[in-house]
This record gives C-alpha cells, sequence and structure tokens, in this order.
C-alpha cells in the first residue's frame, strides 16, 4: 500500500456485481461528522480518533467523531444560532431533516468526543462536561435511552448551530453495504472543555496537525477513508479554526459520490469526481494500481 487509503478487498466482485446487476445498492442512512479544531503555537490541529480493528466498517481507520442520526433529531428542540429554515437552505433540505443533521453532529460529538455545542443562553456554551452526572446522560444518550432534545430540555440547554459551520458531504459509493450519506462540519473547540475517547468504537484518539496527519497517511502509516483525508487536506490552507470557521458557508456542497465503470478488457475504474487521487484502475483478477 502506498498510502493510508483504505480499501476493502471484496470491492471489485461488489462493482462487478453491482454492473451486472445482482447486486442491488441500500440506501444509505443519513449522517453526521465534526472536525472539532482547537488552535495551537503551530496552528490548528483537528480530534481524531482511530476506529477498532475489529469493527467491521472501516476497522483501523482514523476518522472523526460522527455517527448516524437519530430519529429523534427531529424532535423540537431547543435552538440557538441560524435558523431551521436556514439550515435548510444551506444543506439542501426540508427544514426536519436539516435540523435531524445539525442536531447529530452536536449530538454525535458529545456522545463521542465529550464535547457540548450547547449553552443556557443563546451566546454561551457549558463548560466543563466530565462530571460523573454528565457521564450519566452521555451514555444514556448512547444507548438511545434518551433524546438529544430530552438531555437539553433536562439541562436548561440551547444547541449552538452557530457553533458549527457545514464543510462538505460525502456519499458512501453504491456497492458497499454499509452506505451512509455523510455531512461534514467544522467547529472550534469550546473554551473550558476536553475531549476524552468516549466512543467504544475507537482505541486511540489524537490532536493533530491536519498537515501531519496528511503526510502520515502519504507514507502509509495512517489508515483513513477518502472522506477524511480529503476534508485534511482542504483544512490545510487556514491557519485558525475561527478562520476555517469562516471560509465555511462558501463551501460547496454537493455531494461526493465514487464512480466505478468497466472497461473493455474487465478492468474497473473506480474514481470520487473532483479527487483524482483517489482514482484506482483496478485489472481482471488483479489489485488495485
Amino acid at each position: 500500500m502506498a498510502n493510508g487509503q483504505w480499501y476493502p478487498p471484496e470491492w471489485p466482485d461488489r462493482i462487478r456485481a453491482l454492473a451486472d446487476g445482482s447486486l442491488t445498492p441500500v440506501t444509505p442512512k443519513r449522517a453526521a461528522t465534526v472536525m472539532l479544531l482547537k488552535d495551537t503555537d503551530t496552528g490548528p490541529s483537528v480530534h481524531m480518533l482511530r476506529r477498532r480493528t475489529s469493527m467491521a466498517f472501516a476497522g483501523g481507520a482514523y476518522a472523526y467523531p460522527g455517527g448516524g442520526v437519530d430519529p429523534r433529531d427531529e424532535q423540537q428542540i431547543r435552538w440557538a444560532g441560524p435558523t431551521r429554515a436556514w439550515w435548510a437552505r444551506r444543506l439542501g433540505l426540508e427544514e426536519a431533516a436539516a435540523q435531524a443533521i445539525v442536531c447529530a453532529a452536536v449530538r454525535e460529538t458529545y456522545e463521542e468526543a465529550g464535547v457540548l455545542l450547547a449553552g443556557p443562553t443563546d451566546d454561551s456554551v457549558v463548560g466543563d462536561t466530565t462530571g460523573e452526572d454528565w457521564e450519566a446522560d452521555r451514555a444514556a444518550l448512547v444507548a438511545r435511552d434518551l433524546s438529544f432534545a430530552e438531555f437539553l430540555d433536562r439541562r436548561g440547554l440551547a444547541l449552538r448551530s452557530d457553533l458549527l459551520g457545514a464543510w462538505t458531504r460525502w456519499i458512501t459509493p453504491e456497492f458497499e453495504p454499509r452506505r451512509y450519506d455523510t455531512w461534514f462540519f467544522v467547529a472550534a473547540l469550546p473554551e473550558g472543555q476536553r475531549t476524552r475517547n468516549a466512543s467504544t468504537e475507537a482505541d486511540r484518539t489524537v490532536w493533530i496537525r491536519p498537515t501531519d496527519a496528511a503526510a502520515s497517511y502519504d507514507k502509509g502509516e495512517l489508515l483513513m477513508m477518502p472522506p477524511t483525508i480529503a476534508t485534511l487536506r482542504q483544512l490545510t490552507p487556514y491557519d485558525s479554526a475561527a478562520q476555517t470557521l469562516t471560509a465555511a458557508p462558501d463551501r460547496d456542497l454537493t455531494p461526493v459520490l465514487a464512480q466505478a465503470r468497466l472497461g473493455e478488457d474487465g478492468e474497473i475504474v473506480l474514481a470520487w469526481p473532483g479527487h483524482d487521487e483517489f482514482t484506482k484502475h483496478i485489472p481482471t483478477g488483479g489489485t488495485p494500481a
């Protein structure tokens, strides 16, 4: 492996099955993930976690906190920042669906990293969230015993949608058995809070500069899925978390979806539009090049 690109060995067979009609694509589940940033003396760092190698999907790969939408993320919720209508326009969704995506981004960041983008007023953010009572609520959220709306209401908090910036959108390829339609967001680590490995799906977490993470990927030292390394490269031009957030509203949210085609000689060409570095040429019965 020349770099750290995640590449499941079953992909060629699944791509050929999709091409001959014996594989029917599953509907992707809506999901959200957050690139959490903090400023350092050498520029912004991003919080990443390493998925356990035992995970069926992308085991061992580095990613950001995130996960699927809970149907209850559409519940009435105390909300601060841009309106639901604004988010609906930004994400290209109906208002309820847009709220659910934003809610999932905030909820999953709390569930997996212990960081909560919410506050008692529209212009404040909670501080330390590491106490036993906070952990009990976080565990209840993970177990789906508690909805995020109930959690915020119980604590008198409002979701701070203004602390998020929508960055990009990727859809898992049609030949994958587990598919996600994922919106990527950026956010700055709130003052007084700290990350921790709160995810049962991760065995390691790091704060790392995007340039360093990308360099380690290029050396084959860090395994990543295409959306992860692509977004890391997109973060490198910015000198601060605030600068990154300022750039978010102008980002194109047209979804990136891998395309696979079969050549006359049976070769598979797998490509992600706009991201030439991920293109794979897979000969019949061979390994990708």
